[in-house]
């Protein structure tokens, strides 16, 4: 995901991110406006869940600057 990041940077594409818990998500537009999603699931351990165990889903704004240092 980092390298998405970094190389919509040089091609100065907008994206936006979101964080859902169980995955992380980064959205932009082709050249033709259509929309495009790219995601990386998160290993299943590391999914957000109550204390019974149910699965925690959310939309969180997700941290572009903090991706961009994981390439």
């Amino acid at each position: 995901m980092a390298s998405i990041d970094s190389r919509a940077r040089i091609g100065h594409v907008h994206l936006t991110a979101s964080d859902h818990g169980v995955s992380e998500a980064v959205y932009l537009r082709d050249p033709d406006g259509n929309g495009v999603e790219l995601y990386c699931d998160r290993p299943e351990g590391a999914w957000p869940r109550t204390p019974d165990g149910a699965l925690v889903m959310q939309t969180s704004p997700l941290d572009l600057e903090a991706l961009l240092g994981e390439a």
